[in-house]
């Protein structure tokens, strides 16, 4: 395993690379940080700081929910995780469970007391089913309640596999009885619920508290407008407003349908997973959903289960059936227990399996079927950006009721008035309508102001920038199983990398051997080796493997399955003439002891056909095997002892070929007295195969396909990392570069102590014994070719190329994500500030709001929805890289983002405020009609604005840089946006105006509000001259904020 601190990496000149800082175990910044907020925390518990939300409590989940300000529950929480859901989704979980138990139960005490009458039960005889010797409800009803009186009615897994035409060596013939094979037994898929339809969304977009009180408004403005006017004029105010709420609304849901489909595409990918099958006697990868019964599966330690089936022959192969019982109990296989269930793990052994269960005919189907639903997950960054939308919404909901107040207030009391000076409201003279009249506009402009400052949208931009990222890591080769993770990657500390397959190719061959003393040059010439150990070598390699050599589909060669170390010795052994075929039918195998991780080794016992002999053959870690031989064989077939100078040599040769990272693979063998083997079925499973005495045969060096622009590493010292203190851990820790033969407690004691130790860790990995890490990591990343099912399944993230160059490219989306976030932030607090400031203000001067209901709305159209999609979707920069990893607790708005929007706030506040009280005279419009010339000076109030918040979309995109063009040509859907907010600015001003209640421009005006946009662009760049303070402006504001959720949360 090696840390992402490896000193000896090189960058690579065509990839952007990690920030130092960010390579190397930088945990300064995010140290200080959570010191400097230590303080804080002590005092107070914000519901709305969740570090991680991978493996987070449902109280806290809850906690968060309850603290935050919503307006549209449905909404807002629709890519959150479903609480109430989740609970129901294990409830049918234990009920499937205990239904399957239950059966088994009745079954079990029936074949007892069966057995207790008589040996054998009769069982119905098989119903065929077409071309099959057995029909569907036969094989499930078998396979479902694990009856073994029925297979061995069938005639045993040979009988089984004659009625479904398949052959349990060879597999099935041919693709074209694939099809009827599915009409007969079903497909591997099982139903699932469809998405949410458009109008569902559209019903979703609806329940917004504030468009429904808005609407309710539009329909009584309506109702008095045409009452008071007539229908010709009266409408207008009303159907304006009905009309942006639709419009809203439609764009909305048009939004968070298109979200919706990418994640449903993305969830089916992630469902895809490709199994290896046996077919016309090849080994292929296929995708799950094309399993049919009658396949024959090979099982090796990680892999899922596909489907329900039959052991055909397995070696101490252990089932992790916990998914489907729900207990933590290993069960191993053999032919009296030879029911596989789909969905389970393979915890230990090998073996193969008749499938017999396919889809919704299996346990596994149903549960599936019944919880299918994708039931969301929240994020960090979401939860984050709800607590801002809460404290953002807290101050809204303020100053819209302040503004309420203060207008109801001047109506009321006749200080407020019309265009012309005229009063709105006079006591006893004023009708009912007009009064009510003047009330709604009152209300709805207050209500506007509440849809504007509270940024219901802000929390779903996480979920547009992460749908977007998603799908552009695909194409990156990297799959996301867990939203958290993409997000959490732009924060990654430290990177813990398993070396082979990640930071190496899977691409192995032997280039050196040893056999004897004698070095084999070239290592595949088979001439210099006596017949004797070519004999054992051959047989030591053909059947002590969990790989696999058959013709190729041209016939023309040969392919190799099974691991890269696999597909390498089998490579090499066919060089040395090794004929697979042949050699595997001249003995028999006993017993097999599989490998893993922490025996390092794997060995077989085999029955000579010829003569009987029983051979023990291991194979392994060079050291650990040299450890256990006491002689070797030389190139002449002699046997030799092994003592102390013989030792030094097979040591030093190892060393030798480890120093030019090779990876050094030891073979021996051992005659064993046939009275000391098992004779019965069950003591061959039982035997643990002699490890002693062994006999050495060679010692191969492999080398490793080194990619690209990285070096090999070599140890730098031994230390035995588990037998530290957790003070020593923690010290060594920081200064790991390379952990060499690291045990799956090395890499989880690694992994916990970086994090004990402020880091955020991602692990990459491909093997069963990475998956404790894996799930420990605050990110796993999972290897997509040579991965295991069950490295896969704790994993976040799937590199599907199983390349490291891939592992940056999430990092760079990682940290894109939130670098987009906070683009957004800015943006849309500038528009916030900026709107809330000008009606607050005018509203309590004059009693008059310049920027009115549709016109706000039209404001939200562009900040929440358009602002989104435009800024949450620019990819990421080669710059992001050279900075520092962002810290768990980093405020969201840092000091730089402050000081950009309060600038671009300030401009636009004071420029639209001298021309909302001095408009007339800077625009020139004093011998104009009072009323028109107040119309023309809001509608350059209004067109001023949104022109600023369009120029100010291209300062956001580069919070601290200069040049905030770069690459803007490069983002076509920014720029569509852009043009077309722009286009339809420029309809609403001219075409729109009894809707929007504005009045067409000239020419020069439209000039003078371009001018008032573009100034913001000079405006940034000098104002990003101005240095901003280190301490967090948000640690200053957060006191107050803090007690007003902390009383909102005890008061629910």
């Amino acid at each position: 395993m090696t840390t992402g601190n490896d000193s000896h990496t090189p960058p690579t000149a065509a990839e952007p690379q990690l920030d130092p800082e960010a390579s190397v175990i930088d945990v300064d910044a995010a140290s200080a940080n959570a010191k400097g907020w230590a303080a804080d925390e002590e005092e107070y518990s914000d519901p709305f700081d969740i570090g991680n939300t991978k493996n987070a409590s449902h109280e806290s989940l809850k906690r968060w929910r309850e603290a935050a300000l919503v307006l549209n529950a449905s909404r807002r929480f629709r890519y959150t995780l479903d609480l109430k859901k989740e609970d129901e989704k294990e409830q049918r979980r234990s009920m499937i469970r205990a239904h399957a138990q239950v059966i088994r139960a009745a079954l079990l005490f029936k074949l007892a007391g069966q057995r207790a009458i008589v040996l054998g039960t009769a069982v119905t005889p098989p119903t065929p089913n077409g071309d099959y010797g057995i029909g569907l409800e036969e094989l499930a009803s078998m396979s479902r309640d694990h009856n073994i009186s029925a297979l061995q009615q069938y005639g045993g897994v040979k009988g089984l596999s004659k009625m479904l035409k398949t052959n349990t060596e060879t597999g099935i013939v041919g693709d074209d009885e694939l099809p009827q094979r599915r009409n007969a037994f079903g497909s591997n898929t099982y139903p699932t619920k469809k998405g949410r339809s458009f109008l569902r969304f559209l019903w979703e977009a609806w329940q917004d508290l504030t468009l429904i009180i808005l609407i309710i408004a539009a329909a009584a403005s309506l109702a008095l407008g045409i009452k008071t006017e007539g229908l010709d004029d009266g409408w207008y105010d009303g159907g304006s407003i009905t009309f942006a709420v639709l419009l809203v609304i439609f764009v909305t849901a048009t939004s968070d349908y298109r979200q919706s489909l990418q994640f449903q595409n993305l969830n089916e990918e992630k469902r895809n997973v490709q199994v290896e099958v046996i077919r016309g006697g090849r080994r292929d990868k296929i995708s799950i959903y094309n399993i049919v019964v009658g396949d024959v599966i090979p099982l090796k330690i990680g892999d899922q289960v596909p489907a329900d089936g039959i052991l055909i022959n397995g070696h101490s192969l252990a089932i992790d059936e916990s998914s489907m019982t729900g207990e933590s109990k290993i069960v191993h296989k053999d032919q009296k227990s030879p029911f596989l269930m789909s969905g389970c793990k393979v915890a230990d052994g090998a073996g193969t399996m008749l499938v017999t269960g396919v889809g919704i005919n299996t346990e596994w189907g149903l549960l599936m079927a019944s919880i299918s639903e994708d039931t969301g997950e929240e994020t960090p960054l979401q939860v984050r950006l709800n607590g801002v939308a809460t404290f953002i919404g807290i101050v809204g909901l303020t100053v819209a009721l302040s503004v309420l107040i203060v207008l109801l207030t001047r109506f009321f009391t006749g200080n407020s008035k019309n265009a012309d000076g005229s009063v709105q409201f006079v006591r006893g003279k004023t009708s009912i309508g007009q009064t009510v009249d003047g009330a709604i506009k009152i209300i709805t402009a207050a209500v506007t102001i509440v849809v504007v400052a509270v940024p219901e949208g802000l929390p779903l931009a996480v979920t547009l920038t992460l749908a977007y990222s998603m799908k552009k890591m695909m194409a990156d080769k990297a799959l996301v199983r867990r939203l958290s993770a993409c997000e959490t990657m732009g924060s990654a500390t430290t990177i813990c990398s398993d070396k082979t397959g990640t930071l190496t190719l899977n691409q192995m061959t032997v280039v050196e051997a040893y056999v004897g003393r004698k070095q084999i040059d070239p290592p595949e010439d088979g001439s210099q080796l006596n017949t004797a150990v070519s004999s054992l070598l051959d047989e030591g390699i053909a059947q002590n493997t969990a790989g696999s050599v058959f013709p190729s589909k041209d016939g023309a060669g040969i392919d190799v399955s099974g691991s890269p170390t696999e597909k390498a010795i089998l490579h090499w052994g066919v060089k040395l003439g090794m004929k697979f075929d042949a050699v595997r039918s001249e003995s028999i195998i006993l017993h097999v002891s599989p490998f893993n991780s922490t025996k390092k080794r794997a060995g077989v016992a085999l029955r000579v056909q010829t003569d009987s002999q029983v051979h023990l053959h291991w194979k392994g870690a060079a050291e650990v095997i040299l450890a256990s031989c006491s002689q070797y064989m030389d190139a002449n077939g002699s046997l030799q002892s092994i003592d102390e100078d013989n030792k030094v040599f097979f040591k030093d040769a190892i060393e030798t070929m480890a120093a030019k990272s090779l990876r050094c693979v030891a073979f021996a063998y051992k005659t064993c007295e046939t009275d000391k083997v098992p004779t019965g079925e069950e003591q061959l499973e039982q035997w643990t195969l002699p490890e002693d005495d062994l006999v050495l045969l060679a010692i191969v060096g492999i080398k490793v396909g080194t990619l690209k622009n990285y070096t090999n590493s070599h140890f730098q010292g031994i230390i035995t990392f588990r037998e530290l203190s957790d003070k020593e851990r923690e010290q060594v820790a920081k200064r790991i570069s390379v952990m060499g033969r690291s045990s799956p407690s090395d890499k989880l004691l690694l992994v916990q102590t970086l994090r004990k130790l402020g880091d955020v860790v991602a692990v990459t990995g491909d093997g069963t014994n990475d998956a404790p890490a894996l799930h420990e990591a605050d990110i796993g990343l999972a290897m997509g070719i040579q991965g295991t099912e069950v490295a896969k399944e704790s994993s976040d993230i799937i590199i599907l190329d199983d390349n490291f160059s891939s592992v940056v490219k999430v990092v760079r989306w990682g940290r894109s994500v939130y670098a987009n976030i906070q683009k957004f932030i800015q943006f849309q607090l500038t528009v916030n500030v900026a709107a809330l400031v000008i009606n607050v203000v005018a509203a309590v001067s004059s009693g008059d709001v310049p920027l009115n209901t549709v016109q706000l709305l039209w404001v939200n159209l562009i900040m929440d929805t358009l602002g989104a999609l435009a800024l949450a979707t620019e990819p990421p920069t080669d710059q992001l890289m050279h900075r520092p990893p962002v810290g768990r607790r980093e405020p969201l708005v840092t000091n730089i983002m402050w000081r950009n929007l309060l600038i671009q706030a300030i401009y636009q506040v004071t420029v639209l405020l001298i021309f909302n009280f001095s408009g007339k005279i800077v625009l020139n419009l004093k011998n104009e009609l009072p009323e028109h010339a107040n119309m023309v000076k809001n509608t350059v109030i209004f067109n001023g604005f949104v022109l600023c918040q369009i120029f100010n979309e291209f300062n956001a995109r580069k919070p601290e840089e200069m040049n905030v063009f770069e690459g803007v040509t490069k983002n076509h859907f920014f720029i569509g946006i852009v043009g077309t907010t722009f286009i339809l600015q420029i309809i609403i001003i001219e075409f729109l105006g009894k809707f929007a209640t504005t009045v067409k421009l000239s020419l020069n005006l439209w000039l003078v509000c371009l001018a008032i946009g573009i100034f913001s662009w000079p405006l940034a760049a000098v104002g990003k001259l101005i240095p901003v303070p280190q301490t967090p402006l948000a640690k200053v504001f957060i006191k107050p904020y803090q007690r007003c959720v902390a009383a909102r949360h005890n008061s629910s």
